[in-house]
């Protein structure tokens, strides 16, 4: 079987464990448990008829004064960059995040994932920001770990790229 390892990163309590938990396991937990370090994931998808183990970095939240660990980021295949929609500055923190994963990684496949579709009327980020992302060329899906809106989705789309 082929195995992948895929990095998420993104600001802190932007939903990435929450986001990986809907994937892996299937479940939603409205605690809050802060990442410490890195937490190591794996989950078999059948992809196109093939067969992937998708080995999941869940990284520590990013804040600018604790950055990106880019060790943990090397040597993947693929990459999701979560923002939580109801606060900007991690969208702008994603976008940063996503300059510094291709300067490290080259060109990987690499998804932005704006987390908390739930509370879409609550968003505060511009459509027409998100708009200019995505006319950029860069993938952008809005998921919802709580409501499990696009997860596997998002992950398939990683691991249909990788693959490719």
């Amino acid at each position: 079987m082929i195995r992948k390892k895929v990095a998420v990163v993104g600001a802190f309590a932007v939903g990435k464990t929450s986001l990986v938990q809907r994937f892996v396991s299937g479940i939603f937990s409205a605690r809050y448990l802060t990442t410490v370090g890195v937490k190591i994931d794996k989950r078999d998808c059948t992809v196109d008829d093939r067969q992937v183990t998708l080995v999941i970095w869940d990284l520590e939240g990013e804040d600018g004064a604790h950055g990106l660990r880019l060790s943990h980021v090397r040597g993947s295949s693929g990459v999701l960059v979560v923002a939580d929609g109801t606060r900007p500055a991690t969208f702008e923190a994603a976008l940063r995040l996503g300059d510094e994963i291709d300067g490290l990684l080259g060109p990987v496949p690499r998804l932005l994932l704006l987390n908390k579709a739930d509370l879409r009327d609550a968003w505060q980020l511009e459509d027409s920001a998100i708009a200019a992302v995505r006319a950029d060329g860069q993938t952008v899906l809005e998921t919802s770990a709580k409501a499990g809106t696009a997860v596997a989705a998002a992950f398939d789309e990683l691991a249909r790229r990788m693959l490719a």
